[in-house]
């Protein structure tokens, strides 16, 4: 019993070397940790139970039956996170460069199921140089197997990616099925086709980092919903996102506990400059309604002309999705309203309720927006909208305008409740356009075309650019003051916490992707 004892421990410290001490201390030279030091940090203390630490390849091509590692590249199992059921897997690029053979793939294949299975969140940690090329097609296979249940898992429970160096190839469609994706800076990228390919194919040089960096995803492509400076600051940011959603599509999201008090926020009373035309930050208004360094971003360098993140309101989380005046004056355009729809629908799939902030003067105009198809992209935002069936809020602060009011969460599209400011213009477009357009006869045919052209501006902004009209007809539940909001949308989301509405029974709807 001793000797079979012993061939168990001396396995287990094999398999935790994965390539072995050398490759282990390389990866630290490039500042990177293991994949199990990975999971470490990932997991609550102690928590991490593996499956198939001891799963071996089975290629026999190119002498692989000389090369056998216990794990075989990527270490799979479970264990609490925030005192909750989580499942991970964590490329190991000591052995073998983390590249995926046809049994590595078979055991993120099996934690995946079992994720779907027992219903809590998925995270896998991808460090790989791609397919293992000694397996040839059988590695494909492995790829296409893992992005089958990726899909399976859509909108069941959440899927989160942490790229930890590099993913190429075929190897980044795994993480662009899941619902977030972190990359740390200067370590990781991600491209289907690596610099050496664009070389020959284009004649561009370009480096891996300018090519697929942290930095080109998190700003310019909106592939990374997040970025960090380290390994330590990405694996805290999935910990922290992680607190607020749901394990799966039948639960809530977890409240943490609130005690109410005086929740009158006189801060938001200075926000909305006396300038219409005049720039503020919306995230000064998003920080004065939620609760204390509740706000965590998501997209936040990238279409910044929209704010999206998570919050918490009287210790319940809420989705918020922010028009930005300080940022392109807030207007639509492609980029933001695909940002704000993939989180609207990331928060209706898990049950987190919707707080939509609004100030925005329409869609941006232009060649370059109609031709890179701003009406089917818009269209994906009105969709998203349209088809969430979670509590759904608006509170407009300032500018309404077009078709982008609509949009925005309008009650016209199923909002549960829409409030605005007294500083609240919902109208068709800006007076001064909107003047010329209506008055043109009077304003060109007067003595003082300008003064003529003021005073219809004045004689349009009195009768439309205020919310009463809207509030006349209905599609303004109520006029509040800004100090008013945390308050009144306290109630409000506690009145909608049992809401139950079902869309219309389908196979599933056509959004125009």
């Amino acid at each position: 019993m001793d000797s079979r004892r012993q061939i168990l421990i001396q396995k287990r410290e094999e398999a935790s070397l994965g390539g072995g001490q050398t490759r282990i201390d390389a990866q630290h030279k490039k500042g990177k940790l293991t994949a199990r030091e990975r999971i470490a940090l990932l997991m609550d203390e102690g928590s991490f139970c593996e499956v198939g630490a001891f799963v071996t390849h089975r290629s026999t091509d190119f002498g692989m039956e000389k090369q056998q590692f216990l794990g075989d590249g990527v270490v799979t199992g479970y264990g609490k996170v925030n005192g909750r059921t989580t499942y991970v897997f964590s490329q190991d690029f000591t052995v073998f460069g983390g590249s995926l053979s046809e049994t590595h793939a078979e055991k993120i294949c099996k934690i995946m199921e079992m994720a779907l299975a027992n219903g809590a969140p998925i995270i896998g940690m991808n460090d790989s140089g791609g397919a293992r090329i000694q397996e040839g097609v059988v590695s494909l296979g492995g790829y296409a197997d893992i992005f089958y249940r990726n899909v399976q898992s859509s909108g069941v429970i959440p899927q989160l990616s942490a790229i930890m160096g590099p993913c190429a190839g075929g190897a980044v469609y795994s993480p662009a099925l899941t619902d977030f994706i972190f990359m740390v800076e200067n370590s990781s990228y991600m491209f289907v086709t690596g610099p050496n390919v664009v070389k020959t194919v284009t004649n561009e040089d370009v480096s891996s980092e300018d090519l697929g960096g942290a930095s080109v995803h998190g700003s310019k492509s909106g592939v990374a919903h997040m970025t960090a400076p380290n390994e330590v600051v990405c694996i805290q940011n999935l910990r922290k996102l992680l607190s607020y959603v749901p394990q799966n599509c039948e639960e809530k999201p977890m409240p943490l506990p609130y005690h109410g008090g005086n929740e009158t926020r006189e801060v938001l009373m200075d926000i909305i400059p006396e300038n219409p035309n005049q720039p503020y930050d919306m995230k000064e208004v998003i920080q004065g309604i939620v609760d204390a360094d509740s706000f965590f971003e998501v997209h936040a360098s990238y279409a910044e002309n929209i704010v999206v993140g998570f919050a918490r309101l009287a210790g319940k989380s809420i989705g918020i999705v922010a028009n930005q005046p300080a940022f392109l004056a807030g207007v639509l355009d492609v980029h933001s309203s695909q940002k704000a729809a993939r989180f609207v629908r990331f928060c209706d799939a898990f049950n987190i309720p919707l707080l939509v902030l609004e100030d925005v003067p329409g869609f941006l105009p232009g060649t370059d927006q109609e031709w890179n198809a701003i009406i089917t992209n818009g269209a994906k935002l009105l969709y998203a909208f349209s088809e969430a069936t979670v509590p759904r809020i608006t509170v407009i602060t300032r500018k309404a305008y077009g078709g982008a009011y609509d949009v925005m969460n309008s009650k016209h599209i199923g909002a549960d409740m829409n409030f605005a400011w007294p500083t609240a213009e919902i109208a068709v477009m800006g007076a001064k356009g909107a003047a010329e357009i209506i008055f043109k006869r009077e304003i060109d045919s007067s003595d003082d075309r300008e003064s003529a052209w003021k005073e219809k501006e004045k004689e349009y902004g009195d009768l439309f650019a205020n919310p009463y009209r809207a509030a006349a007809r209905g599609f303004v539940d109520e006029v509040i003051l800004p100090e008013e909001t945390r308050a009144r949308l306290i109630q409000a989301f506690d009145m909608l916490q049992n809401k139950v509405k079902n869309n219309p029974k389908k196979k599933h709807g056509n959004i125009p992707l």
